[in-house]
């Protein structure tokens, strides 16, 4: 299972699967991370928190424990 925290800076990638329950789960799709959507990956930070992504052409920061519960897959 790869997790948008394994993917690298320049790459897309599809969401496969939302792991975690209630609130987390449903902040993570509140902020348009859902089933079949594309994200490519734009920024690391240094000490690899947050995570920078563009998700439905907008920018979006990502803590690395919610990176973790977002199941992906090569575009």
């Amino acid at each position: 299972m790869k997790t948008l925290r394994d993917v690298n800076v320049g790459e897309s990638v599809t969401v496969v699967r939302l792991h975690g329950e209630g609130a987390v789960k449903r902040r993570i799709m509140d902020m348009g991370i859902t089933k079949n959507t594309a994200v490519f990956v734009r920024k690391v930070a240094p000490l690899g928190d947050p995570i920078e992504v563009t998700v439905r052409n907008y920018e979006l920061s990502l803590r690395k424990a919610d990176a973790e519960m977002i199941e992906v897959e090569e575009a």
